[in-house]
């Protein structure tokens, strides 16, 4: 019994009491509190988790859906937008069959990284996002904005691996087979059309770092992030199999296109209705030219080899943004306040007030969740606090909340 009362772990000094298990060796004991802290040393030290490991990486033959169940699945959570849901429907399924061929078969397929144009609230994002919800690789979003050329202040290009270290563990096997979405990729266009005249460190210089990540080389990645030193350790990915993604708003491309596709002619013999579509789907008409002339090398193009679009909303799609998907804006605030007991409802006119506004203030589906918080809010302040069961939102009150709000104040020009 005295024996039993004085073990205690050889590292920490706990005594059998103070832990909830006690391992025991031959010449003494740990308890799993010490357990964690190697665990995690061992992480930190060989740059890769002892937990289980990725599905990608067990050398299993990977599964995934045909295409047309792909996009079925992206209807779910994006309305519209269909052309851009089959090109990354496609993209996603030719990258599984990549990482499925044989080894020893004499045509090798290339990987065919995309880019996407869409205005702000267009759902680029939301593309990206919901083909994450279904895939059994890692998959990593990261943000072009934060890299800069090395030495000066800011991310280096290889950081964005680092996310898909992270989203498989530090498998460094399943991150080889990857897929990496990097949003806002026209920030970093070049910011003149003559490179001489100053250093673009934000613009051109990270694009011709991301060359020989998107082509396809070893990349030393350093596993915390940020920039590298001499004394970090670094981790070795091969990214020929990693499929990328870019997207970006291009805010003003559309003037670039026009100008290609000369949407003002003139004439007897002139099809106005032609030229109505294209002045209002101009995107449709987007390539590689008119992405050069926006600010982006050709280098860069030439690695991106399949460009998609996504129209603008208008207000049919917008009214069914509100309501159809599984996440929809009215879905998430019912639950809301289901949470707190309150049953919540609105008018039919309350949706196409919203539409109205969110089409006035030019801001996308992103500008609906502006309008929709605007309109609750006080709601969600009071009636927390009060007994009530249903709350139903009138276009009367929608209309009074809004034109109190400072979103009202806004002046689109």
């Amino acid at each position: 019994m005295a024996k039993q009362q004085i073990l205690h772990c050889s590292f920490c000094g706990r005594s059998r009491d103070e832990v909830k298990i006690l391992i025991a060796g031959q010449d003494g004991h740990i308890c799993e509190n010490c357990v964690e802290h190697a665990q995690e040393i061992i992480s930190q030290e060989l740059g890769a988790s002892v937990e289980t490991k990725h599905p990608a990486s067990t050398g299993s033959k990977l599964s995934v859906r045909k295409p047309i169940d792909i996009k079925k699945f992206l209807d779910e959570y994006v309305i519209g937008q269909d052309d851009a849901k089959k090109i990354l429907a496609v993209a996603v399924y030719n990258h599984y069959k990549r990482l499925n061929q044989k080894q020893d078969n004499e045509v090798e397929i290339e990987k065919s990284n995309i880019i996407m144009v869409g205005e702000t609230g267009t759902g680029k994002t939301l593309l990206a996002k919901s083909i994450a919800r279904m895939l059994n690789v890692p998959f990593a979003i990261v943000d072009a904005t934060v890299f800069t050329e090395a030495g000066y202040v800011g991310e280096d290009v290889e950081s964005m691996l680092t996310r898909l270290l992270q989203a498989c563990n530090y498998d460094v096997q399943a991150a080889e087979k990857g897929i990496v979405y990097i949003d806002e990729i026209d920030k970093i266009a070049r910011k003149s059309d003559n490179p001489s005249i100053t250093r673009d460190v934000s613009g051109e210089g990270v694009q011709q770092g991301l060359l020989k990540l998107l082509e396809g080389s070893e990349v030393l990645v350093p596993p915390q992030g940020g920039r590298k030193h001499p004394e970090q350790k670094l981790i070795k990915i091969n990214t020929q199999n990693i499929l990328f993604i870019c997207g970006g708003a291009f805010d003003g491309i559309d003037r670039i296109i026009a100008r290609r596709v000369n949407t003002s002619s003139i004439g007897f013999h002139v099809n106005k209705d032609l030229q109505e579509y294209q002045h209002n789907h101009l995107l449709e008409f987007v390539n590689a030219v008119d992405l050069k002339h926006f600010g982006l090398i050709p280098e860069l193009l030439g690695r991106l080899p399949v460009v998609t679009y996504l129209n603008p909303l208008d207000a049919a799609t917008l009214r069914s943004i509100l309501t159809e998907p599984k996440n929809s804006l009215v879905k998430q605030f019912t639950r809301l306040f289901e949470i707190e007991g309150i049953a919540l409802s609105f008018e039919e006119g309350v949706f196409d007030f919203m539409v109205e506004k969110a089409l006035e203030y030019k801001l996308g589906a992103r500008g609906l969740r502006s309008i929709c918080e605007s309109i609750l809010t006080d709601a969600m302040f009071e009636l927390p606090s009060q007994k009530v069961k249903h709350f139903d939102v009138t276009l009367e009150y929608a209309s009074r909340k809004f034109n109190t709000s400072k979103l009202s104040m806004l002046k689109v020009a």
